[in-house]
C-alpha cells in the first residue's frame, strides 16, 4: 500500500484542476461503497513521525508527505534510493559531480525543480534537499549515501521548505529513512535470497537477513545483514586514439571489458532497544557499508548504445558507518528527546579523463612534456580520495499533543569535515613538472573544507477551534563554512603555461600534510531565521484542508579559486494549499498539493577557468505545481494507487554565468565582456521533468491454501535538460520515457517465492546527461546514464 501525498497526471494547471475537481465529485457519489464499513476492509493506517511529536495518522499530517511502508518497498523491489526515488514523483536526482561517472552513492537529490543541475561537486553548494537516517542527518556534499532498504520500516519525503524542523540543507525538501526497531515481545528473524540476469549484461545476487531477539523484558538487539553483487551492463570495449597535436595514439586493450559496470555491498546494521522504565528508552545504533563499483554507468552514443571507449581503471570505493544514539523519554507531561550521531564516509575513486585531453589537444593545442621538452602521452586520470566526518546533536522538547496550546522546541547542533584530495594524474609527465611530493601529478587538489551549524528552532501549535489550528515556527541558526589547503600545478608548470592558480599563488607554508603549501584559507559565516506558517481546517474525520507559507534556506561558503568572492546563502519561500481526505468508509483516499515557490539568489555551480567549479549566487527562479496521489482498495484484494507531480520551474531573471569585474558580484545584464544570456529570464530549470508519476495495481488471492499476488507498476516522466544554461543543447536534451515493472508470487506458512521483470519492455530511459569537460575550450562528448536494461529476479524467503 502506498500512500504518497502527492498529482495522478496532467499537462498543465487547469488539467490538474480540472481532474481534481472530477475526482472529487467522482468520490462524493460512489454509491458501491454506502455499506456497513464495520464489514469491508479498509485502506491500512500509515503513520509517520516528520513533525518530531511521535508517531501520527499520515492524514492528519499538514504536510506534503509521500511515504513507501516496508511492504511497498518490497513489493516494487525498490531497494536503494534510485529505485525507490521512480515511485516519489516531486523527488528527482542526477548521476553525480565531475568524473563520477554517475554510480550508486552519487545521487543527487532535488525537489519540486528546486535545482540547478550542476550540483554534486566536492568543492560545491551544500545539497538542496536533507537526507536523515532515523534521528541523524547524513547529508553529504557529492552525493547521497547509499542506504540498503531491506528491514526498512519507510521512506518518508517532505516535499517543500523544512527549514524549521530541519534546518540547513532541507531547503526544498527532506527525505527520513526509517528503520524497524529492536522489539522486546517476541523473537523474529528472517533471510531473502535472489538471483537476477540483466539484458545485455551479468547475473546478480542478492542476500539479506535479520534478527530480532530479546534479550531482557525489557531489551532487544536487532541485527540486519546484506550481501549484493549487481551485475554490470556496460561494455568498455576495445579501440585506440591519436592525439592531433603530438601524434601519439593511445590502446585501451588492458582495459577492455564486457559488463564492466558492477556494484558489490557489503553491511549491516545493529540496534539495541532498552527501556528503562515506563517513559524512558535508549537506542544505540551502528550501521556500516562497504561498495565497491567499477567501470562508469553512463555510455558514449558516439561508441554505441550501453559502450565507452576507456583507457584508464574506473572504480569508486565508498566505505562509511553510522553510529547513532536516541535517548526518548518523558519529564513530567513533557516528551524529551536526545539524538547524537557520528558518520565516517571514506571514498576512494579512479576515473578515466582521456576524454579531457583529447580536446584539449584537438581544440587548444594542449599537451605535455617530459623534462627535455619532448611532447608525451598525455593522457590523464582522477585519483580521488575523500573522507567525511559528520557529528551532529539535537535535544527538543514537546508538550502533550492533546492541549489546545502545545509546541515543540530544541537546539541543534552539526560539524562535518570534508578532507579533499582529487589528483590528477598523467604518467608520462616529466618530473619537473610533477607537484612536489606526488608523482605524475599535474594537478592536485588537497584541501580541508569544513562546515558548521548552530541552531534553535520551535513550533507553536494554537486550536482556535476544535477542528481549526494555527502553527507558527522559526528557526535561526549560524552557518560557518571554511576551505583552506592547496589546488593547482607546480611551479614548473604554472610557469610555463602562465598560470597563477597552483603553487605561483601560494602564500602560506602547507597548513595540510599532505599539499606543498597553502593557496586557499578562507572563512565564511552568516546568521538567519527561517519560517513557518499554517492553517489547518480538519472538516471532518475524514477530510482536512490547510494552507502553509514557509521559507528554507541553504549556506553560502568558500569557492575554491581564491580570487573568487564566497557565495552567499540562497532562499526558498513556498506559498502551499493542500488537503488530506478519505472516501468510501477510508477505501479511497485522495491527497494533494498546490504551491507556488520563489527561489532567490540560487547558488549555481558551473566548471569555469582550468574546469575549476565556481559558485556564484546566480538569478531568480520560480516553481508552480501540483502534487497528488490516489490510494483506491477496489476490492478485498485488489488495490489501485496512481501519483503524480507537475512542476513548472523557470528562470525568472536572467542567467549571465559571472561576476561583474567592475563589481565583484552577480551581473544581470550580461554586458561586456561577459558571455551574455547564458541562460535567458523563462529558461526551464535543469533535471526535473514538467511531469512524473506512477500507477500501481496489486491483486491478493488465494490459490487453495496458497497466498499469492500480482502486481503491475508503471512509472513515467516527461523530458528535461540536463543543465541550466543555454550550451545544454550541446549535451542534449532527456527524453521522456516509461518503465513498466511485473511481479507474481506465491507462499505458504514462513515461506514465499516471487519472480518479477523489471523494466519489461527494456526502455532506454535517460536519467542523466553529461561530458567529462564542458568548458569552452572544450568539445562536448556527451554520456547518457539510462535506466537499468530489463531484469529478471527470482527470490526466495522466509520468516521465522
Amino acid at each position: 500500500m502506498i500512500a504518497n501525498t502527492l498529482p495522478a497526471n496532467g499537462r498543465g494547471l487547469c488539467a490538474l484542476f480540472g481532474s481534481a475537481l472530477l475526482t472529487s465529485t467522482m468520490l462524493a457519489g460512489v454509491p458501491a461503497f454506502a455499506q456497513d464499513t464495520s464489514q469491508v476492509r479498509t485502506l491500512e493506517t500509515v503513520t509517520v513521525t516528520a513533525q518530531k511529536v511521535g508517531s501520527e495518522d499520515v492524514q492528519k499530517v499538514p504536510l506534503s508527505i509521500q511515504v513507501l511502508d516496508s511492504q511497498d518497498l518490497t513489493d516494487l523491489h525498490a531497494t536503494d534510493f534510485t529505485t525507490f526515488a521512480r515511485y516519489l514523483p516531486s523527488v528527482s536526482y542526477t548521476g553525480g559531480g565531475q568524473g563520477s561517472g554517475g554510480g550508486p552513492g552519487l545521487a543527487t537529490i532535488s525537489m519540486r525543480g528546486i535545482t540547478n543541475g550542476n550540483d554534486g561537486n566536492h568543492s560545491g553548494p551544500l545539497p538542496t534537499v536533507g537526507v536523515y537516517l532515523d534521528e541523524q542527518p547524513i547529508t553529504t556534499i557529492g552525493g547521497t549515501l547509499d542506504v540498503p532498504t531491506y528491514d526498512i520500516e519507510r521512506v518518508e519525503a517532505l516535499a517543500g521548505p523544512q527549514g524549521t524542523l530541519y534546518g540547513a540543507s532541507s531547503e526544498a525538501g527532506t527525505i527520513r529513512i526509517i528503520t524497524n526497531k529492536p522489539d522486546t515481545s517476541a523473537f523474529a528473524a528472517g533471510y531473502d535470497v535472489m538471483a537476477d540476469a540483466v539484458q545485455h549484461g551479468g547475473i546478480g545476487y542478492t542476500l539479506d537477513g535479520f534478527v530480532n531477539l530479546p534479550i531482557t523484558d525489557n531489551a532487544a538487539i536487532r541485527i540486519v545483514a546484506w550481501d549484493e553483487h549487481d551485475a554490470g551492463y556496460i561494455d568498455n570495449v576495445h579501440g585506440t586514439r591519436t592525439y592531433p597535436t603530438t601524434g601519439v595514439t593511445i590502446d585501451n586493450a588492458s582495459a577492455a571489458k564486457n559488463d564492466y559496470n558492477t556494484v558489490n555491498k557489503l553491511g549491516g546494521r545493529v540496534e539495541l532497544g532498552i527501556n528503562l522504565d515506563d517513559d524512558w528508552t535508549i537506542t544505540p545504533m551502528l550501521m556500516g557499508q562497504l561498495e565497491t563499483s567499477d567501470g562508469v554507468f553512463g555510455y558514449d552514443p558516439s561508441v554505441g548504445v550501453l559502450k565507452v571507449q576507456h583507457y584508464y581503471p574506473e572504480y569508486f570505493k565508498d566505505h562509511w558507518y553510522q553510529a547513532a544514539l536516541t535517548i526518548q523519554g518523558k519529564i513530567g507531561d513533557f516528551d524529551v528527546t536526545y539524538s547524537g550521531g557520528f558518520m565516517d564516509r571514506h571514498q576512494q575513486s579512479s576515473a578515466d579523463y582521456t576524454d579531457y585531453t583529447y580536446w584539449y589537444d584537438t581544440l587548444s593545442g594542449y599537451y605535455v612534456t617530459d623534462n627535455s621538452g619532448n611532447p608525451v602521452d598525455s593522457s590523464q586520470y582522477i585519483l580521488g580520495n575523500d573522507h567525511f566526518e559528520k557529528f551532529s546533536n539535537e535535544l527538543r522538547i514537546a508538550s502533550p499533543r492533546q492541549d489546545r496550546l502545545r509546541f515543540v522546541v530544541g537546539l541543534f547542533q552539526e560539524r562535518q569535515t570534508h578532507d579533499i584530495v582529487q589528483d590528477y594524474k598523467i604518467n608520462a609527465l616529466g618530473s619537473d613538472f610533477w607537484v612536489p611530493g606526488w608523482p605524475n601529478t599535474l594537478w592536485l587538489t588537497d584541501q580541508l573544507r569544513v562546515d558548521r551549524d548552530l541552531a534553535a528552532f520551535g513550533e507553536v501549535s494554537f486550536d482556535i477551534l476544535p477542528n481549526l489550528t494555527a502553527t507558527g515556527g522559526v528557526r535561526v541558526f549560524q552557518a560557518d563554512n571554511s576551505l583552506k589547503g592547496f589546488f593547482g600545478f607546480s611551479l614548473n608548470q604554472d610557469l610555463a603555461w602562465g598560470s597563477a592558480t597552483g603553487m605561483a599563488s601560494c602564500f602560506a607554508p602547507a597548513d595540510i600534510a599532505t599539499a606543498p603549501c597553502t593557496n586557499l584559507d578562507k572563512r565564511v559565516k552568516e546568521t538567519g531565521e527561517t519560517h513557518k506558517v499554517n492553517l489547518t481546517w480538519q472538516i471532518d474525520d475524514q477530510h482536512m484542508v490547510y494552507a502553509t507559507y514557509s521559507t528554507g534556506f541553504r549556506p553560502g561558503g568558500i569557492n575554491r579559486y581564491g580570487k573568487l568572492p564566497p557565495y552567499q546563502s540562497d532562499q526558498l519561500e513556498n506559498y502551499e494549499l493542500g488537503w488530506k481526505t478519505s472516501w468510501a468508509g477510508d477505501r479511497v483516499r485522495w491527497n494533494g498539493a498546490v504551491y507556488w515557490e520563489n527561489w532567490k539568489d540560487f547558488q549555481f555551480a558551473f566548471l569555469g577557468i582550468n574546469s575549476l567549479t565556481q559558485i556564484t549566487n546566480g538569478g531568480q527562479a520560480q516553481v508552480q505545481g501540483i502534487e497528488s496521489n490516489v490510494s483506491w482498495l477496489v476490492t478485498d484484494g485488489f488495490t489501485l494507487s496512481a501519483a503524480g507531480a507537475f512542476n513548472n520551474a523557470r528562470l525568472t531573471s536572467v542567467y549571465c554565468g559571472d561576476l561583474n569585474p567592475s563589481t565583484g558580484l552577480p551581473d544581470t545584464s550580461c554586458t561586456p565582456p561577459l558571455t551574455p544570456n547564458q541562460a535567458p529570464k523563462g529558461q526551464e530549470l535543469p533535471s526535473t521533468p514538467r511531469f512524473k508519476g506512477n500507477l500501481i495495481g496489486r491483486y491478493d488471492f488465494q490459490v487453495q491454501d496458497f497466498s499469492a499476488h500480482l502486481q503491475a507498476a508503471a512509472a513515467f516522466q516527461t523530458s528535461s535538460w540536463p543543465d541550466l544554461r543555454n550550451v545544454r543543447t550541446l549535451l542534449g536534451q532527456m527524453p521522456g520515457y516509461t518503465t513498466i515493472d511485473l511481479t507474481g508470487g506465491i507462499g505458504r506458512g514462513n515461506w514465499s517465492l516471487e519472480l518479477s521483470i523489471q523494466n519489461v519492455f527494456d526502455a532506454r530511459g535517460q536519467v542523466y546527461r553529461y561530458a567529462e569537460c564542458t568548458t569552452q575550450v572544450c568539445g562536448y562528448e556527451p554520456y547518457v546514464i539510462v535506466t537499468q536494461p530489463r531484469t529478471i529476479g527470482l527470490t526466495f524467503g522466509q520468516k521465522f
